[in-house]
């Protein structure tokens, strides 16, 4: 059985999924782009802060499931240009303890929606 998670303090999903998905103790969190949920708006401009509010989003689908980023097992980070992956790492990075941290990739790809920088997504288990 699954249960979906959705919350306002993340951006309210544009297309046909939904935020996050509770499958037994395995919570799957769809891709979160730079949207700030509060206005709507893309954060763009500076890599550093256009992560810090995916990773906000990402944070905010965690604690509706009762989870925190201790809970993730793995990530996944989509970087339009490779050449900004240390400013992603270092935002990314502060939101972990290096000992426990996530498996993780990172992948460059040509666009993402909306032509935002970076997308992230995460599969946390309780």
């Amino acid at each position: 059985m699954k249960k979906i998670i959705n919350t306002p303090n993340a951006p309210a999903p544009i297309g046909p999924y939904n935020q996050a998905v509770l499958t037994g103790n395995t919570l799957y969190i769809s891709g979160q782009i730079p949207i700030n949920p509060i206005t709507g708006g893309l954060v763009q401009g500076d890599i550093k802060k256009e992560t810090q509010q995916s990773m906000q989003n990402l944070e905010a689908i965690l604690t509706a499931a009762g989870m925190t980023f201790e809970n993730v097992v793995k990530s996944s980070i989509f970087v339009k240009d490779m050449h900004q992956f240390a400013e992603i790492n270092e935002i990314y990075g502060s939101y972990f303890n290096v000992d426990t941290a996530p498996a993780r990739e990172t992948v460059e790809v040509a666009n993402l929606p909306k032509f935002v920088n970076v997308e992230i997504s995460m599969i946390a288990v309780k």
